[in-house]
């Protein structure tokens, strides 16, 4: 019942539907601080590492093949859109990272990064997952866009499965920005809202990636693979390298194999 209901609404209403469910994970990451005033390293390292390996496969599977597939559809030449467009995402989000003042966990405040500001440390923790949370958001709301062409590789439970897989690696992301700012001493409720505020950033990259690619239907493979450069750039240049801050390299390398086989899994099973 309630997936005829769901398949019937306009794809920028599933986009938002699905992104909030993501940010609904990120909030349940993020209540473990009413649990727990710390968390181990190596379990953060571990769920970091997962979080990973979902935002790689779901790059390659869900955003980078459906692009090359678009492309050759329509005619284009299959790979240009696909290297185009993540390149450009992967340089928005470099230009955003250079520009946007954030801290990553476990690093002291003089090691922020972007823009030089006087900000608070928890506000700083908090903007560094907010910046994780732009690709995702966006990859969610170009995925139920791409419905609006309907193409072959362009498909509901593909979108689906996209959304299913980045609400899963939420939950790690909201513990990573709650339990810090416990740390620094915000009160639990305060730590808490902060971390699920970090999430609420999706459903407003969704609903304008959706709509973008509605509105202008011949760049879809472009933003496919804009929302895939733009995700691991921020794998790359942040999620791997704080697993891997404290030492725990085997343990954030499994978990990293881990979520990108079960996001593969997810994708191939239900797209």
């Amino acid at each position: 019942m309630f997936a005829q209901w769901f398949s019937g609404l306009s794809p920028i209403i599933q986009a938002l539907l699905a992104s909030l469910f993501t940010w609904l994970v990120t909030a349940l990451g993020a209540s473990a601080v009413f649990f727990f005033a710390t968390i181990h390293r190596k379990v953060l390292d571990g769920m970091l590492g997962f979080a990973a390996g979902v935002m790689m496969a779901a790059s390659c599977w869900s955003l980078l093949i459906p692009a090359i597939e678009m492309a050759d559809a329509s005619g284009m030449v299959p790979w240009f859109p696909a290297t185009c467009g993540f390149l450009l995402g992967a340089g928005f989000l470099w230009l955003i990272d250079k520009i946007l003042p954030h801290l990553h966990p476990g690093l002291p405040l003089q090691q922020a990064e972007g823009l030089h500001t006087t900000w608070r440390k928890s506000i700083l923790l908090v903007l560094a997952i907010t910046l994780h949370n732009i690709p995702e958001g966006l990859a969610v709301g170009v995925a139920f866009g791409a419905l609006a062409a309907d193409l072959p590789s362009a498909s509901l439970a593909g979108a689906v499965a996209l959304a299913l897989g980045i609400g899963i690696q939420n939950f790690p992301e909201g513990v990573a920005v709650s339990v810090p700012l416990r740390r620094e001493g915000l009160s639990r409720l305060k730590s808490f809202w902060y971390g699920q505020l970090s999430g609420a950033v999706e459903p407003v990259a969704a609903v304008i990636g959706a709509a973008l690619v509605i509105s202008m239907l011949p760049i879809l493979p472009y933003a496919l693979a804009f929302a895939a450069g733009a995700m691991i750039f921020v794998v790359v240049e942040e999620v791997i390298p704080e697993a891997q801050l404290a030492g725990n390299n085997d343990l954030a390398t499994m978990g990293a194999i881990s979520g990108f086989a079960l996001m593969m899994a997810l994708d191939v099973s239900l797209g």
